[in-house]
């Protein structure tokens, strides 16, 4: 699904990420960890396009396309979807219609009715025990830090992406929040074989969304990768050890 080989990337002339090479298979969890300021959010960003890093060497191929040669609309269109670790507030543009807008990006050639949109909006709402009364206001409009991380899944879960990127969906999400989002991603995994990047600090949110494989950065490259014997022993010890 995703391949990147030798991925070089820069922000104002400085070198964030020094030679990532990384896998994900199609229908594949891969669990990224790593200390603060290691480029785990970085290597995200550049993945969706934020023209802030600037690739100065590699590749990211997804599905066999040149991922670097497409702009974010496009990366968004064929399937790329990020849930960040901070939604923004979009004033004046309610959920609906974003997806609505959304939608009709991503499938030029379907017509999208506004009123199935609404029901399905609605039962994946539900799913989520998200309170039907936001699905008016504005996306994210003085939403709550779990409102806001509820309303990235479900947008996932309407949009459908073939490759899920998750920039720490677990930080400031209580137990019951945590596993709610974690059950729904694991659900499409399981129905759609959609592939995730969890990137994440912590072992809470991998007890209910299982990697197949983690990989550990630290100073801008992958340092280790294997099972979740990895997440076991960074629990214990930290990171310390991989020095």
């Amino acid at each position: 699904m995703l391949e990147i080989s030798n991925l070089k990337v820069k922000v104002e002339d400085k070198e964030i990420l020094k030679g990532v090479d990384l896998t994900i298979n199609e229908g594949e969890v891969l669990a990224l960890m790593g200390p603060n300021g290691s480029g785990k959010s970085s290597f995200a960003s550049t993945i969706i396009g934020n023209p802030k890093y600037e690739v100065s060497d590699g590749k990211i191929s997804f599905k066999g396309e040149d991922l670097l040669k497409m702009t974010p609309d496009e990366r968004a269109n064929i399937g790329i979807y990020m849930a960040f670790q901070y939604p923004v507030a979009v004033p004046g543009v309610t959920v609906r219609e974003m997806l609505l807008t959304a939608l009709r990006a991503k499938n030029k050639e379907i017509v999208v009715s506004a009123l199935d949109l609404k029901k399905t909006v609605e039962m994946e709402a539900e799913k989520l025990h998200l309170d039907q009364e936001l699905l008016g206001r504005s996306l994210n409009d003085g939403f709550s830090g779990g409102e806001k991380k509820k309303m990235e899944i479900l947008q996932m879960r309407v949009l459908k992406p073939k490759l899920l990127i998750l920039d720490e969906i677990d930080s400031g999400l209580d137990i019951d929040a945590l596993a709610t989002i974690a059950r729904n991603v694991a659900e499409m995994v399981k129905k759609s074989k959609m592939s995730v990047l969890v990137i994440t600090h912590y072992q809470r949110v991998l007890n209910y969304l299982t990697p197949d494989k983690v990989a550990v950065m630290k100073d801008g490259l992958i340092v280790e990768q294997g099972g979740s014997e990895i997440v076991e022993r960074l629990e214990k010890s930290g990171y310390q050890t991989n020095d």
